[in-house]
């Protein structure tokens, strides 16, 4: 056994021991936050923390029937409460009703998971004696500090400094955009990184008429599209290029790929699940001009698909000595290359998915995630108890040693 992994399991130990209730508090049951969130929960009712989860009401049936699985795993259930996404007045009507929930589940953490869950998570009242942590997840950390935007999400973040007891960040890029954007945090940091599932890498079968290239995500600017489709539209060869998702940027796509020249054939198919669409192409495409620790690279990594991504966020954390493969973000001409690349020598690209699937495997496993999360939570009750916390009280980040699996400072 790895001293890593002798350490995951104490801090899964100790916090079985220490952690009684937890208590997660998010906006949109979607995306990778509240994929996050579900695998926690999951793992940590297995651990023998009984779990709650207090979330915004589901935007659309998709999100609807995922709450719908989640709710049978909360121990101390789902509550679901109205959330706007921007700051406002009704932050106070919500800080509220959290404040209640709280004081009735008397927990001994509450977890904040984006901007919003961060803030309610904070700022709410009703287990004076529960632990405030927070996992920013991009969110406020997505903002820059000169948009107005920036402004108040930044400032807000400032000002909750020190009513966190800890930072859980899922890459080293976060924790650094952090320290740049918000500035030097008053509680202990960690970086744990998200995690699949053992079902995750088994391989996925191709479908038989297989596109060349698959985007999946968001439809927004800052996934990429744009680049993509001027990119296949600069070659000069016919590409077939599948487009899943939903978003707000969608018709403006549609109407680029009409317009591109080229012979590319760009086909705009709507959300589907990550493993289906994986079945309908040779290559998985990333474009992001901006992006956290994305689900959808480690998803596709672990499904043995070859991945071209984008040099951002936390993604060269993820492909480690491979992250020399990655593209610089908005630059057609590069992602031109490599597109032509893929078609040219797919046995390459096919070593660099098998060797890139292996590193997934070992180092963004959801038990791994999950027992440096609760390792973590048991080492801040464990600082409580015997007082460390004073050296925090200043500012100080205090290194932690025990019970932790990921980078921890």
């Amino acid at each position: 056994m790895t001293a890593a992994a002798h350490n995951g399991q104490n801090g899964q130990k100790d916090a079985r021991k220490r952690v009684r209730k937890a208590v997660h508090v998010m906006r949109l049951p979607m995306g990778g936050l509240f994929r996050h969130v579900r695998d926690l929960v999951a793992g940590q009712q297995e651990a023998g923390i009984a779990v709650g989860v207090i979330c915004a009401e589901p935007p659309d049936e998709r999100a609807a029937a995922a709450l719908a699985k989640l709710a049978p795993q909360c121990g101390l259930g789902l509550h679901v409460v109205s959330m706007s996404r921007l700051p406002g007045l009704g932050d106070i009507v919500n800080i509220r009703e959290v404040s209640r929930l709280l004081r009735w589940l008397e927990p001994d953490i509450v977890h904040g998971h984006g901007a919003k869950g961060g803030m309610l998570a904070r700022l709410a009242g009703g287990a004076p004696e529960a632990l405030r942590v927070y996992t920013p997840h991009g969110g406020s950390l997505h903002y820059g500090a000169a948009s107005l935007e920036g402004l108040v999400y930044l400032g807000a973040e400032r000002l909750m400094r020190q009513r966190s007891d800890g930072l859980i960040f899922e890459s080293e890029f976060s924790r650094n955009a952090y320290r740049a954007k918000v500035g030097k945090p008053a509680a202990p940091t960690v970086v744990i990184h998200n995690g699949l599932s053992v079902p995750e890498f088994e391989p996925v079968i191709p479908a038989d008429d297989l596109a060349d290239f698959l985007f999946i995500g968001e439809l927004r600017m800052l996934k990429g599209v744009s680049t993509l489709i001027q990119a296949a539209s600069s070659l000069s060869r016919p590409v077939r290029i599948r487009i899943v998702g939903a978003g707000p940027d969608r018709a403006e796509f549609e109407k680029m790929a009409a317009q591109a020249g080229g012979e590319a054939a760009i086909e705009f198919m709507g959300a589907l699940p990550a493993r289906e669409a994986f079945a309908l192409a040779r290559v998985v495409v990333m474009p992001s001009w901006h992006e956290s620790l994305p689900y959808v690279a480690l998803e596709a990594a672990a499904a043995g698909m070859p991945l071209i991504a984008t040099k951002v966020g936390g993604v060269p954390e993820i492909f480690g000595s491979l992250s020399s493969r990655l593209v610089p973000p908005e630059d057609v001409a590069a992602l031109a290359g490599a597109l032509a690349r893929a078609i040219d020598d797919p046995a390459a690209l096919e070593a660099d998915a098998i060797a890139l699937r292996e590193r997934v495997r070992e180092f963004f496993s959801v038990a791994r995630m999950v027992e440096g999360v609760d390792g973590f939570y048991a080492r801040l009750l464990d600082m409580r108890e015997t007082g460390e916390a004073t050296a925090r009280m200043g500012g100080v980040e205090t290194p932690a040693r025990r019970g932790f699996t990921g980078a921890e400072r």
